[in-house]
């Protein structure tokens, strides 16, 4: 058995090749109705039954296109099934690559992208914002699974299984309960396995605490062994390393606030998370450090006291840059913000903010933005 420690993801199965190491609305219940119409679907669609204690993922649909993901991996380099994956505590057994997969979060859609296996998704849900330009061209990405999500929210139960996945894969571990997209366990009665994203972990034996450039790494090989394309995970790395490596950290000593989300109480980025690491890796001091999370709620009043030096603004379509800019210049006691009064911002878009693919590449741009800041300190 080999053990990630600092992963905290468990590998039961022998690998090829050792890895880097170190709100939405409810799903309806899986009702037997709705298990006779899933195992309706997965006959019409030449997919075995699934036995009462199977965990293997069903076979794809004959009605899946060719795959057209690159197939330069090595005989040396390729995964050996069965794979036990045990991500945030619950242990899915994989037979074979997934070839149909649903995606929640772009966390998970970006890191089959990255990975050149996005022609595999069949189907995604709770996309945070568009695609970065690297990611535009890769194979899938401009196929109807991710240019129109099942929801813009939390796709259901019934039109998840609908789409006959082998695989649902989260960026959250809340996207895979009963107020989720469905219950794990359920899904994997259903022959469908399940996949958290693991830098998502909340339990304190699988959560990075904290995360680190290894546990984002290892994140990318992981994925690379279960969907059989471990040399591309591993070229991914390699690239991200390099580029990490050229990132410029900033020796100001400057402060800085993590706005995520909020007005009457902010949203910001705690100690544990992607933020804390990013803004660690530019040279940053996060005023939201104390917040033993990846994310938590902080007063303004805290934030006023702190008067940090910078405001990192997350953009997104439901609260924009602009809109978070509104709010800290009309309110009479953060206008008076030194950040605010000196409009030092700095913009990062939200599928960034998230460990994953794009954590090297939030760093390169807010440490180039930071750079291009002309200002002294406090």
């Amino acid at each position: 058995m080999f053990r990630n420690a600092s992963r905290r993801t468990v590998l039961y199965a022998p690998i090829s090749a050792p890895l880097s190491m170190p709100r939405s609305k409810p799903a309806t219940a899986l009702s037997a109705a709705l298990l006779g119409s899933v195992l309706l679907l997965a006959g019409c669609s030449s997919t075995p039954d699934p036995t009462p204690n199977a965990s293997a993922s069903p076979q794809p649909s004959s009605a899946t296109p060719e795959s057209t993901t690159r197939t330069d991996t090595t005989d040396s380099t390729r995964t050996t099934y069965p794979l036990d994956i045990d991500t945030c505590g619950t242990t899915t057994t994989f037979t074979k690559a997934p070839q149909r997969v649903v995606t929640a979060k772009s966390t998970t859609m970006e890191m089959m992208l990255a990975l050149g296996v996005g022609d595999r998704i069949v189907g995604t849900s709770y996309q945070d914002g568009p695609l970065p330009e690297w990611l535009a061209e890769e194979p899938g990405a401009t196929s109807e699974a991710v240019t129109t999500p099942l929801s813009d929210k939390l796709a259901g139960t019934e039109s998840v299984l609908a789409l006959t996945p082998d695989l649902v894969y989260a960026g959250w571990e809340s996207n895979l309960s009963a107020d989720g997209m469905g219950d794990r366990a359920a899904f994997e009665k259903l022959g469908v396995n399940t996949v958290v994203a693991p830098s998502a972990c909340k339990e304190a034996n699988y959560q990075p605490n904290p995360l680190t450039f290894d546990d984002v790494f290892s994140e990318i090989q992981l994925a690379g062994q279960i969907f059989d394309v471990q040399d591309q995970a591993s070229r991914l790395v390699e690239k991200q390393k390099k580029e990490l490596s050229e990132v410029r950290k900033d020796q100001r000593g400057l402060t800085a606030l993590w706005y995520s989300s909020g007005s009457d109480t902010p949203f910001v980025g705690g100690g544990i998370g992607s933020a804390q690491l990013v803004m660690d890796t530019i040279g940053l001091t996060n005023i939201g450090q104390d917040i033993a999370d990846t994310w938590g709620s902080m007063s303004w009043e805290k934030v006023i006291e702190a008067d940090p030096d910078v405001i990192i603004l997350v953009d997104s379509a439901w609260g924009s840059t602009e809109k978070k800019i509104g709010v800290l210049e009309s309110n009479p006691a953060t206008a008076k913000l030194t950040a605010v009064q000196n409009k030092r911002y700095l913009v990062v878009p939200f599928p960034a903010t998230e460990a994953g693919v794009r954590t090297v590449s939030a760093a390169t741009d807010l440490s180039a933005q930071l750079a291009a800041l002309d200002l002294d300190t406090k």
